[in-house]
């Protein structure tokens, strides 16, 4: 640890960064483009690493597709003891870079690495093959993921304490993962990739290497290209002797005790238990439900439907966040996703009437997608005032580890509800023809696992977010520290 902290003295690993404000090239490199390597290999990974156990390695015939159930569970109990030790060590990192910035660089290699391992998977015994499955898995969503997901999204909660500042780089960072990471992931992929990748695995590992390697560059070019001038605020004063070190017990105390911090969380993990389920069940929908197997148009259409609303939100979404507030925008939100969601569950083998549900659902989605992450620093600024230390790390830490480890609760408890309705991996017959039929209790299952859980889960988060008035009185709450801050400095 003290190497790495020493090694990052160099000037070579400066930020290009240097500005007391955020500026377009921040934003255009550091948030828009340096993001969408890791992002959109973590992005095919959540929509496709499933069906390459599925459909390729054929993993549900491991203990009656037991394996499947059991493995991601436990690989994200391991994710989840990480993360809080990740969070621990970050909020405890104090370099000329940052206390984030430097895991996000060592990230780089290891995120490219661990993509590729876990695709070549090799032409050995079943054991060996477990194996290795395992090893990849962990390797990347519990050490190289972790490392970067946490690193990245404290990008924004300690970029600036500009309160419009920061809901720009959150726009600019969600719009990565929308439209780069969208685009590819849900329409080029399937559409152009999978018709041709099949379940031919040699394909699978050139196509997955490619992106894993396209992730160390833009993974570099956002180290270079952020700053994290609230850590800098926090390292003056720690220089000055102003602030001392915290146990973890304190800062675990802090945010369980906060209202506003356990809502917040509350909302991280519904939302991302429906959005695990959407994700994993979306070309099981597309190949089973709504078309056929990998007919390249039934996902595409989906997709391109549904994010019309996401490219037009990039001009619109914080304006209005502007004028009727953040928390306000993202609850009439939920509303419209209740509504779409509802009406793709109502009828969900109609082409038109799920395209429609769709543009509906996701031009709901818009603020959370864009400007909610600029409501959890406002959140981290509210801790801040009322506990006079900051718990970035740990928060994160939290955030993480519901994101990571109920990715592998949720592919548990998809994969085991398949294999319980009775789910057929597809296969070719005698003649050569790829068959793929599944039962009808599988595709009632699949779809409440696409739009019947989003609707659920979004009526709860609509009255989670009724008394989640966070951003009312942020702007004199961050006055006040600053107050607090000048009148420590002059003791």
């Amino acid at each position: 640890m003290k190497s790495f902290r020493a090694g990052l003295q160099s000037p070579a690993f400066n930020s290009k960064i240097t500005s007391k404000d955020t500026t377009g090239k921040e934003r255009w490199l550091g948030y828009l483009l340096g993001p969408a390597g890791a992002l959109l290999l973590n992005a095919v990974l959540a929509t496709y690493l499933n069906v390459f156990y599925t459909d390729v390695l054929d993993l549900t015939s491991i203990g009656g597709g037991l394996f499947l159930v059991i493995f991601p569970i436990i690989s994200k109990i391991i994710s989840a003891i990480i993360n809080v030790i990740m969070g621990y060590i970050i909020d405890r990192t104090k370099t000329r870079q940052g206390k984030a910035r430097p895991w996000l660089l060592l990230s780089a290699p290891l995120l490219s690495l661990t993509g590729i391992l876990l695709f070549t998977v090799p032409q050995a015994s079943m054991a060996v093959q477990i194996i290795w499955i395992v090893l990849s898995y962990n390797l990347y969503y519990s050490f190289a993921f972790t490392m970067y997901n946490m690193s990245h999204n404290l990008m924004v909660p300690l970029s600036t304490r500009n309160t419009t500042q920061r809901g720009q780089l959150s726009v600019f960072s969600q719009i990565s993962t929308i439209m780069i990471s969208g685009i590819i992931v849900a329409m080029v992929f399937p559409m152009i990739i999978l018709p041709v990748i099949g379940v031919d695995k040699n394909l699978w590992v050139i196509t997955m290497s490619i992106i894993s390697i396209i992730a160390l560059p833009l993974t570099l070019l956002e180290y270079y290209f952020t700053k994290e001038r609230v850590s800098e605020e926090t390292m003056q004063h720690e220089l000055a002797g102003q602030t001392k070190k915290l146990p973890l017990s304190t800062q675990l105390k802090a945010l369980v005790t906060d209202r506003f911090m356990l809502i917040i969380l509350i909302y991280f993990l519904i939302y991302n238990f429906a959005m695990h389920f959407k994700n994993l069940s979306l070309i099981y929908y597309s190949n089973y439900v709504l078309g056929t197997y990998n007919d390249g148009i039934t996902q595409m259409l989906l997709s391109a439907i549904g994010g019309i609303p996401m490219g037009i939100g990039v001009f619109l979404v914080w304006p209005l966040a502007k004028r009727f507030g953040k928390r306000n925008l993202t609850l009439a939100g939920f509303v419209l996703v209740v509504i779409g969601s509802a009406i793709c569950w109502a009828f969900p083998t109609n082409m038109v009437i799920v395209l429609i549900g769709q543009f509906i659902k996701n031009f709901g989605l818009l603020p959370s997608a864009y400007v909610f992450m600029a409501l959890f620093a406002d959140t981290l600024d509210h801790l801040e005032w009322k506990t006079d230390f900051r718990s970035d790390g740990i928060a994160m830490s939290i955030y993480n580890t519901i994101t990571v480890a109920l990715l592998g609760i949720c592919t548990g408890i998809f994969n085991g509800l398949l294999a319980k309705s009775g789910y057929v991996a597809p296969f070719y017959n005698e003649s050569g023809q790829l068959i793929a039929v599944q039962t009808e209790a599988a595709q009632h299952m699949i779809t409440f696992a696409f739009v019947g859980l989003e609707t659920i889960t979004s009526i709860i988060i609509i009255g989670l977010l009724l008394f989640f008035n966070v951003e009312k009185d942020i702007t004199k709450k961050q006055e006040e520290m600053a107050a607090r801050q000048e009148e420590q400095t002059h003791v």
